[in-house]
């Protein structure tokens, strides 16, 4: 379980707590960003739950692909694992952008100024102001490394992470020493006083309207959907679950401990770095070592960028290694290139895999802005998470089921025609017994009837749980003024909601044993899913737009 633990802090706790609670604290949320993390936290609780149970029912190696392929069909089961290629890619990518960027600041910043002179002018405005060279090097040489047979140590792991402890620890620890809760009521007169003080208003971020909350609670929700990246990456240790020595209980216990470590830590340091400096005044590329100069603990700054580096460094590994993973399962299952699931005979290692997913990374690495690489990974991540709570809803409904690694295809391919059933479910809705069988089941365990209820009211809830989140992310002034067009379809959807989710909580449940359940069952993945959808619609449209053409390469 320890190992879990640190292998879920290592792929976690990186570029997020280092660099990316700095753009949010000065443009999204302000000093609002520690409740951003209360979301983002609560989503990413949920989430876990899920994983959780995943990984007590599917204790070999992959990840959420697998069980939506055993429970929601392969359709879906490609989706998932095609987003879950695009986080892992765009993780190991905004990483080690992140490396790069710290590296540089430690030099006096000399390489991004150099290359920005060179290529700035030359670069579409949707892509980077220069290229990376440095992450796109660092992205090679690894890919190199693994291809070659290069072993994951635990002990570097270790090492790399309690470093990073360290660090985060004195952060949190200064911050509160040298914290100012006056920065948590700033004012006008505070940032005129500071626009006068500095050498220019470029230096400045925007002041929204001051206080705790300046930027509203379309910030904080905004802020959390950025926030969420920075829980990414505990479904690392669902990839190790064949190397467990109990995979029921180590994999479900590491998760929670992961996901509650990370909000501390995240939770500690956004507020230390908001009562150190103004949020206006934060540096958005660079925030701790700055703000440790602008307090006047100049020194400190470099402990804090070398500690940044190791945590690069530690979480660059923790994504690095299962990325391929992915890639190669999903190859052996027939959803990828069959080639992508060749072996190196002298090395053991996934070739093909390991190529295409680090030199993909790389090129991200040298074209986009981390900002971008950020929401994409978000979105990406969010629908993966989503069907995975999905697919504990709809699994638990089902007949009992042994799940193992051995399946024939023909067992398989049986499992995926309820897929097909479900139409002619909808197709018999008129017949009596179909509508006594929603209210009133009649058998103490589940059938193959209750199962296809369950499978059809669950994609019913997520249509609507979509159609709701959208009009409260898109229109919530208009909605909580009382539009009355709004609020009508707000209420109409929510007595839908409420419908169908005790149409679902009156279907029988499997009683086989496990050794982790989700509790709360339908409720709380649905909530789950809700909040995943409801921080997808925070989103940019670039963001969107990008998503979009990823997953238009699916056809």
């Amino acid at each position: 379980t320890l190992d879990l633990v640190v292998l879920g802090v290592a792929s976690t706790l990186g570029a997020g707590v280092y660099i990316l609670v700095g753009e949010v604290a000065m443009f999204i949320a302000g000093p609002a960003i520690v409740i951003s993390f209360l979301v983002a936290a609560l989503s990413s609780v949920l989430s876990g739950l899920c994983y959780a149970e995943f990984g007590t029912r599917v204790s070999w190696t992959g990840s959420a692909h697998l069980y939506s392929y055993i429970s929601v069909g392969e359709l879906w089961a490609f989706v998932t694992g095609w987003n879950l290629i695009l986080a892992y890619v765009i993780a190991v990518a905004s990483v080690a952008k992140a490396w790069s960027h710290t590296f540089d600041s430690l030099i006096g910043n000399h390489i991004s100024q150099a290359l920005e002179g060179i290529f700035s002018p030359y670069m579409p405005y949707f892509l980077a102001t220069y290229p990376d060279f440095v992450a796109l090097a660092m992205l090679l040489l690894l890919t190199g490394l693994l291809v070659l047979g290069a072993p994951e140590s635990t002990l570097l792991y270790r090492v790399f992470t309690g470093i990073n402890v360290l660090v985060l620890s004195f952060v949190i620890i200064s911050g509160f020493v040298k914290g100012d809760l006056h920065n948590w009521k700033l004012t006008e007169q505070d940032y005129t006083l500071n626009t006068s003080e500095s050498i220019g208003t470029s230096r400045l971020g925007p002041l929204g309207s001051g206080g705790f909350v300046p930027f509203g609670f379309d910030g904080i929700l905004q802020g959390a959907a950025m926030c969420f990246y920075m829980f990414i990456g505990f479904d690392a240790i669902v990839t190790k679950g064949e190397e467990a020595l109990n995979p029921q209980r180590s994999i479900p216990v590491s998760t929670m401990i992961t996901i509650f470590i990370c909000f501390l830590v995240c939770f500690g340091v956004s507020a230390a770095l908001t009562l150190m400096v103004p949020y206006y005044q934060i540096h958005p590329e660079n925030p701790l070592p700055e703000a440790f100069l602008l307090v006047g603990w100049g020194p400190a700054r470099y402990v804090v960028a070398v500690g940044t580096l190791c945590a690069l460094t530690s979480s660059l590994l923790g994504d690095m290694f299962p990325m391929p993973q992915v890639i190669y399962v999903m190859a052996e299952d027939g959803l990828l290139f069959r080639g992508l699931a060749q072996i190196h005979a002298h090395t053991g290692t996934p070739v093909m895999a390991i190529m295409s997913s680090g030199n993909l990374a790389a090129v991200m690495a040298l074209l986009f802005k981390f900002s971008d690489l950020v929401d994409l990974l978000s979105i990406g991540t969010l629908l993966a998470y989503s069907l995975v709570a999905l697919s504990v809803l709809a699994l638990r409904y089902q007949p009992d089921q042994k799940f193992s690694k051995e399946k024939t295809e023909e067992e398989i391919e049986m499992k995926l025609k309820v897929e097909e059933n479900i139409s002619e479910l909808v197709s018999e809705a008129g017949n009596s017994n179909i509508l006594k069988s929603l209210w009133f089941p009649t058998s103490t365990i589940p059938t193959r009837k209750s199962g296809q209820i369950v499978y059809g009211c669950a994609f019913l809830l997520v249509l609507l749980l979509i159609i709701l989140s959208l009009i409260l992310a898109q229109w919530p002034s208009q909605l909580f003024s009382g539009d009355p067009v709004l609020t009508t379809v707000a209420v109409l959807l929510l007595l839908l909601i409420i419908g169908v989710t005790i149409i679902i909580w009156r279907q029988r449940q499997s009683p086989s044993p496990l050794p982790f359940r989700v509790p709360a069952l339908p409720v709380l993945p649905l909530v789950s899913i809700f909040l995943n959808v409801y921080l997808m619609m925070q989103m940019t449209s670039g963001a969107w737009i990008q998503f979009s053409v990823w997953n238009s390469s699916l056809s």
